[in-house]
């Protein structure tokens, strides 16, 4: 059975690319069609769940620095 990679090479760029892509995806995933059954609305539901999950991960594993001198201004 092949191993998953937990080395990965993403820039700051690529990570930036995965946040819009996942925000668009959520975007398109979220609106509902008329003639939608409740089996699909909840399929639907469950992988925008997933995709706002993932995002939080991203945003967990980032690190955010402050200036060690002077006031910080946050924003």
């Amino acid at each position: 059975m092949p191993q998953y990679n937990d080395m990965f090479e993403l820039s700051v760029e690529d990570m930036d690319l995965i946040e819009q892509a996942l925000r668009l995806a959520i975007t398109v995933n979220s609106a509902s069609s008329v003639d939608e059954t409740d089996e699909s609305r909840q399929d639907r539901e469950t992988s925008v769940r997933k995709m706002h999950d993932l995002l939080g991960r991203l945003h967990d594993q980032k690190i955010f620095y402050r200036p060690k001198s002077g006031t910080y201004i946050g924003g």
